[in-house]
This record gives C-alpha cells, sequence and structure tokens, in this order.
C-alpha cells in the first residue's frame, strides 16, 4: 500500500506582518516543504524562529505584481527541515505549504 500525504498546514495571502511571523510550525512527520513570495517586497525567510532583515537563511525574491505567481519560491529537496520556519519583511504575502 503506498503511503499516505497529508497536507498537513497550508498558509495563504498572509499579509501586514512587521515583524517575525511564524510561517509554518514545526512538523516531525513534514516530508515536504515550499513557500512563495505573493508580494512586492522581498520575503525573508528563517530556519528558526526569529526572522528579521538581518536574521534570516533566504530571500525570497519580489513578485511583478501582487499576487501574479512570479514571486521566489523555495521547495525542499530531499532532507526535508521539520522545525518552526518564520518569515519577515515589509508588507509580506505568501503561501507556505508543508506535506
Amino acid at each position: 500500500m503506498p503511503p499516505s500525504i497529508n497536507q498537513a498546514s497550508v498558509v495563504a495571502n498572509r499579509s501586514g506582518i512587521a515583524s517575525a511571523a511564524t510561517a509554518l510550525s514545526a512538523n516531525e512527520n513534514r516530508r515536504k516543504l515550499i513557500i512563495q513570495n505573493l508580494g512586492t517586497n522581498p520575503l525573508f525567510v528563517k530556519f528558526g524562529a526569529g526572522a528579521s532583515t538581518t536574521s534570516f537563511d533566504l530571500i525570497l525574491k519580489v513578485a511583478g505584481g501582487a499576487d501574479d505567481g512570479t514571486g521566489g519560491f523555495y521547495e525542499s529537496d530531499n532532507v526535508v527541515y521539520t522545525g518552526i520556519v518564520t518569515i519577515a519583511g515589509t508588507t509580506p504575502r505568501y503561501t507556505a505549504t508543508e506535506i
């Protein structure tokens, strides 16, 4: 029997966050992680607590227009981080999905 896939969390179209916010809570069962910037400002992503514009692991590029699907994205490959994922930015808009 093939393993089942459960979409554990989806956070979409979040906006108005001036400081660090949790994009995804820690989940030891996470098998895949996808984050995309939907906004017109850079999105700072940290694999851990306390993301800021000076403390981050990734910067996802801006979209050409709000919610147009052209913003930068991160998709986990092979080894998947299972801890908390936080984001920061100027009026960030993003989608974060874990499977």
